[in-house]
């Protein structure tokens, strides 16, 4: 039996890390395109040139990445660090027939995310027009267009950088007459009373965006895709009363269609999806 990819780094780097470090190697991680993101532990990093020169030969990457401090902000921007490889870290990611470029030293993407952007590639249709407010490099708006062809998906994106890759990756993928890429704080710029559909990917403060959600609804009416991460034991209560106070400032009623653990986030949190119907009452 071949030895796993972890054991196989484990044994090329024997002769330079003691039993203890061997064991505190990484066995996950994350492959984007040709570049490897790891996170190494405090008492790794000086070894991290040879460790990662060792990654990047069994997986087979151009660069890896120390991952030094997660997402953060509204930019949602990563923290993270060459180890060894090439300092061009753009890359183009291929998942489930959609082509994502994108440089992952500065802007996010979250393998753990695979089955949502599946299923977004299967819940629209071509007399739909949806409104995605944190579309990113194209996240959710990518799969839906290739594959679910609605009437038009206006994408709105705060980062330059991720706006950057959003538009070549409308090109890469030939659905420009489908996505409209918007620029700035969706609050501002996503178009209004036109969406059969709204997707809030987001996962911080995402509450706050719903009422811009609830806008862009074409006669308050339609479906919200509402994320965000929540603590385990309060789902799906916790959900419900943001909808139902957002719902009763725009006078509508609401229904859970349906809601699903996305991944983990800490320990007793985790990321979730609820999809919300939305009519007027």
């Amino acid at each position: 039996m071949a030895p796993t990819p972890i054991n196989q780094i484990k044994k090329n780097l024997s002769g330079n890390l003691s039993i203890n470090h061997l064991n505190k190697l990484p066995s996950k991680w994350e492959k984007i395109g040709n570049v490897l993101i790891i996170s190494l532990p405090s008492d790794l990093l000086k070894f991290k040139t040879e460790i990662g020169e060792t990654y990047s030969k069994i997986l087979e990457c151009k660069t890896v990445l120390n991952d030094i401090g997660g997402i953060s902000g509204i930019l949602r921007k990563p923290k993270r660090e060459i180890v060894y490889g090439s300092s061009d870290t753009i890359t183009v990611h291929k998942e489930n027939g959609v082509l994502f470029k994108l440089d992952p030293m500065k802007v996010m993407f979250s393998s753990g995310n695979i089955d949502e952007r599946i299923r977004m590639a299967n819940i629209s249709n071509k007399n739909e027009t949806v409104v995605d407010l944190f579309a990113g490099i194209g996240y959710f708006s990518l799969p839906m267009a290739v594959y679910c062809k609605p009437k038009k998906i206006f994408s709105c994106e705060l980062n330059p950088t991720s706006y950057k890759f959003l538009c070549e990756n409308i090109v890469l993928n030939n659905v420009s007459d489908i996505i409209e890429p918007i620029k700035g704080d969706c609050r501002v710029t996503a178009p209004k009373n036109i969406a059969d559909r709204v997707l809030l990917g987001y996962i911080f403060d995402t509450k706050d965006y719903l009422p811009t959600a609830f806008e862009c609804l074409k006669d308050n009416t339609g479906i919200i895709h509402y994320h965000n991460k929540f603590p385990d034991k309060k789902v799906p209560n916790i959900a419900l009363k943001d909808v139902e106070a957002v719902s009763k400032k725009y006078s509508c009623k609401y229904k859970l269609l349906e809601y699903r653990l996305v991944k983990s986030y800490a320990p007793g949190i985790s990321h979730y999806v609820f999809d919300f119907g939305i009519d007027k009452k």
